[in-house]
């Protein structure tokens, strides 16, 4: 599902990623990341898609925002099990979007 994100400006933090064959408790752990995510305070919305590479683009109201996020207590441990097990490679990349626009089809 596409995130209903407010007018610009606003940032995104592009993870990008591929796993290890090692696996166990990743899924509970993203999914639970993302829940969390969308709890913390200046969190607008995220999408996520895997098909071998994982891309999960969260939005946030400030880079302030982004900063608290990246210092939350399990949000770290996720982290930290991410670098251990997890996965092969990772990128971030953090974003000010300054425009954007859409599409949407009505169908019945």
């Amino acid at each position: 599902m596409i995130a209903a994100t407010p007018k610009p400006p606003y940032y995104a933090v592009i993870f990008t990623n591929e796993l290890t064959v090692y696996t166990d408790g990743y899924e509970a752990m993203a999914e639970k990341m993302c829940e969390m995510a969308l709890q913390e305070p200046g969190c607008l919305g995220f999408e996520s898609v895997r098909n071998g590479l994982g891309i999960t683009i969260s939005y946030w109201d400030s880079l302030e925002s982004i900063k608290n996020w990246k210092a939350n207590t399990e949000h770290l441990e996720a982290q930290h099990l991410g670098r251990e097990i997890w996965y092969k490679y990772f990128k971030t990349r953090i974003c000010k979007v300054e425009r954007d626009y859409g599409f949407e089809r009505n169908v019945e």
